[in-house]
């Protein structure tokens, strides 16, 4: 078994060879949060100060008074080595999710006391993220991909250029026959709407994703929730092989039955932030005899330990601090733990930086290692060059969205059934005052639906964001590479919404220009999809829930509309909103298709007696209108007649107040916004998704 496993991790050696001693310890941790929930604050002290390596205390040491903080964890203790499978258990509410997050580095420094150490040497920041990896309780994967192209997606991301597609081949289908998916490998992973893999096979691709690049660390969030029992030993196996692959295996588990309680090698058991058991699986048996509370010879002895746990808590408003209290004496007064001999304790003191080196030398694929001379140091933040993170992130996002032919067709059909709608409406415009309005109309219509449109992208990140947070936490890529590859993977479907909207409203409304003014048309239509979809992706990293999401979007957009130039000329908005005016996205697109249709001088949209259209002289009898006309022509001593030009095209241009831009400068201005709405994207993507609790 351990070589079949250990095979799956070097993908390259024909026999075992034994991996480098690591030894994860950590050290009076504490972390405490608002009892308010407002936000997080500063550790307070631990209650207790430990000095072996497991506990040790003053068990006398007066409780802390209730104060406005909540500790999560109140000087937690302890080591996990490579080869063991290190289970964290305790009930709800008892700190092993956060410990978890503390020893992952998922909780800011400053807001966590004591020390974490591999080897010996502090462990943070990028060197962290290097060699380790999380597996978040969700399975968070994309639901069209196939278990095969899922695990060579993260190989792609996590494994480097300098390594041969075939070796990442071979290393996947290593991983896949290590995984026990090899019945599954090309069976989509599905979701509500689709039908993929079971709960149990969905677990494992999750755990495959994160350990693609055979990490040093590993540690889980409950990865046997919501499985059944064989399901639950699957991947509980999975992990022990792992673990003897040379990695140090870290995970929380709720309740694990009797034969995952055997082939787990240590076990930690938290309440309410304080360890109340730490040690083997078969110390339960002692521990608990001598407390006072002996497990019966048929009864799991973890279920007997929660269960005790719980009943202290429930009896003592100090909970199982007793229990805590002795396990400090215990661990005390009993050698319980297997002493490591001198061979080993040699081994782990060995520098980090060199034990790190000495695994990749030994065919350990850690994240960015492309050679087998890596060191700590050398190890680069992200493991490929930025054009290798868009490509693979552009052909993940085409693969899973080219499975789901119906979300584009949607779009499309949205986009067909307004431009008919909008084409049936506004049939063969005329060049009369009305049909000035009527175009007016139109293009404001128009213009304000193609940003509405684009209300559709908001679900793809929120959708997104946990795959994202998940992936960029441990460095899989750059954010930069997510926000380009999502910018490139949204451009082709707008071309051709784009396309498919102009030629169904241009020539059935009856514009004017020709194939020149037909082609800005498409243009300024697909700057308005490029600006909107730019526009929603940012609400959607700002504003993570779909419905508050659409309820800004929609609310903002109608004010875009209302200061746009349509319902109220520039001239005549306040000076006191006229800022706004030159924010409105809707603004650039409507001044520039008005401008693409009346900028002939020469053309002619009210003649004569069409002058009075829309006034009380406008519904009397024609005689009366060419009297009324003469005498103007008269008083104005000018020749008017019932076909001369009263109104141009540029007198409309003029009239809208829509001449201090060109067209084409609106058009640039408006893929500028596209542009603008991505940058910022990316920054809040930058500052607001540390992924980390505070």
């Amino acid at each position: 078994m351990a070589t079949s496993a250990h095979t799956a991790v070097d993908v390259d050696s024909a026999a075992a060879v034994p991996p480098v001693p690591y030894v994860l310890s950590f050290t009076d941790l504490s972390y405490s949060v608002n009892r308010g929930g407002a936000g997080l604050l500063p550790c307070l002290p631990s209650r207790r100060r430990h000095t072996n390596r497991l506990a040790s205390a003053d068990a006398d040491a007066p409780a802390p008074t209730d104060g406005p903080t909540k500790a999560l964890l109140d000087g937690i203790s302890g080591e996990a080595r490579d080869g063991e499978l290190f289970a964290v258990m305790g009930a709800s509410g008892s700190g092993k999710s956060t410990l978890v997050d503390a020893l992952a580095g998922r909780i800011a420094r400053e807001s966590l006391r004591g020390r974490v150490e591999l080897n010996g040497e502090p462990l943070h920041g990028r060197r962290l993220r290097a060699i380790s990896a999380y597996v978040m309780q969700d399975d968070l994967l994309y639901p069209m991909l196939t278990v095969r192209e899922t695990l060579l997606f993260a190989a792609e991301f996590r494994l480097p250029r300098a390594l041969p597609p075939d070796r990442k081949r071979a290393r996947v289908d290593a991983l896949i026959d290590q995984l026990g998916l090899a019945r599954a490998a090309d069976t989509v992973i599905g979701d509500e709407g689709h039908r993929g893999v079971s709960g149990g096979e969905r677990r494992r691709v999750s755990i495959g994703t994160d350990i693609i690049h055979d990490p040093i660390l590993l540690f889980l969030d409950e990865p046997t929730s919501g499985l059944d029992s064989a399901s639950a030993f699957m991947v509980v196996q999975v992990l022990r092989r792992v673990a003897q692959s040379g990695s140090v295996v870290i995970m929380t588990i709720h309740q694990p039955s009797a034969r995952i309680l055997n082939i787990l090698d240590r076990l930690l058991f938290l309440s309410r932030g304080r360890t109340v058991y730490a040690g083997t699986p078969s110390g339960l048996k002692p521990f608990f005899s001598e407390f006072g509370d002996p497990i019966p010879d048929n009864e799991n002895p973890a279920e007997f330990a929660l269960d005790t746990i719980r009943e202290l808590e429930r009896q003592s408003a100090d909970g199982a601090d007793t229990l805590a209290d002795f396990n400090v004496k215990w661990q005390s007064t009993h050698a319980a733990l297997p002493a490591a001999d001198s061979k080993d304790s040699k081994l782990c003191t060995m520098p980090l930086e060199l034990a790190i080196a000495e695994s990749v030398s030994r065919g350990k694929l850690v994240a960015g290692s492309g050679s087998r001379t890596a060191s700590a140091t050398s190890v680069p933040t992200f493991a490929n060059p930025l054009s290798v993170e868009v490509w693979v992130l552009m052909k993940r996002s085409f693969t899973n969205t080219g499975r789901m032919p119906e979300l584009f067709v949607m779009r499309l059909g949205t986009i067909m059934v307004t431009g008919f709608i909008l084409a049936t409406i506004f049939w063969r415009l005329d060049d009369t005052p009305k049909g000035v309005q009527e175009r007016l109309g139109f293009f404001a219509m128009a213009m304000s639906t193609m940003f509405y449109v684009c209300a559709d992208a908001l679900p793809v990140f929120v959708q997104e964001r946990h795959i994202y947070l998940r992936e960029t936490a441990h460095n899989a890529y750059r954010r930069l590479s997510y926000v380009l590859a999502n910018a490139v993977v949204a451009f082709p479907p707008l071309v051709f919404l784009s396309l498919a909207f102009a030629v169904t409203t241009f020539f059935a409304v009856g514009l004017a220009g020709g194939g020149g003014s037909f082609l800005f048309f498409v243009l300024i239509i697909l700057a308005s999809f490029w600006a909107g979809s730019g526009f929603v992706t940012f609400l959607s990293a700002v504003v993570p829930h779909v419905m508050l999401g659409y309820t800004v979007v929609v609310a903002i957009l109608a004010y875009f509309l209302l200061f746009s130039g349509f319902f109220i000329n520039r001239d005549r908005i306040p000076d006191y909103w006229i800022w706004f005016h030159y924010l409105s996205l809707v603004k650039y697109p409507y001044q520039a298709v008005l401008q693409n249709e009346f900028r002939d001088a020469t053309r002619c949209f009210s003649r004569g007696v069409e002058m009075f259209d829309g006034t009380p002289i406008g519904s009397m009898p024609e005689a009366v209108k060419l009297k009324v006309l003469d005498a103007i022509s008269n008083t104005l001593g000018s020749n008017m007649t019932a076909s001369t030009c009263v109104t141009t095209g540029a007198d409309v241009l003029r009239q809208q107040a829509v001449t201090d831009i060109g067209k084409w400068k609106s058009l640039l201005v408006t893929v500028a916004w596209g542009f603008f709405f991505r940058a910022l994207f990316y920054v809040v993507l930058l500052v607001g998704s540390k992924n980390k609790r505070r």
